[in-house]
């Protein structure tokens, strides 16, 4: 049994990893949104944590009425209750990786969970 799984993300309007990696503990996608599209809902969440990274193009994400401007580069975390949507620029596509995670969950950082050998 191989400890590593590999997955290629196509440019898919949403991808979900989840089941692709056999994921244990988050939910992470990829998502593509073309110039002037928008996520059509806003959502918060009961215990999840969500961080993005955006990986190209611009926009804004409204997070609890704030208009945030987002860009190639920038992380945005967003504690459960925060309500939020993501829109891209009318000038440009938006792609983010969305990273979903229970807060307070973790129990060490990199150097305190490694193991060296």
């Amino acid at each position: 049994m191989s400890n590593f799984k590999k997955v290629n993300v196509t440019e898919a309007p949403r991808t979900e990893l989840h089941d692709a990696l056999g994921l244990t503990g988050a939910e992470i996608s990829i998502n593509h949104l073309p110039a002037g599209a928008g996520v059509p809902f806003v959502h918060s969440h009961k215990n999840n944590e969500e961080i993005y990274l955006i990986l190209s193009g611009k926009g804004k994400a409204v997070i609890d009425g704030e208009d945030v401007e987002i860009a190639k580069g920038d992380v945005v975390r967003i504690s459960p209750e925060g309500k939020r949507q993501f829109l891209a620029a009318e000038d440009s596509e938006l792609s983010y990786a969305c990273i979903q995670v229970k807060a307070g969950s973790i129990g060490g950082f990199t150097a305190e969970d490694a193991v060296m050998y």
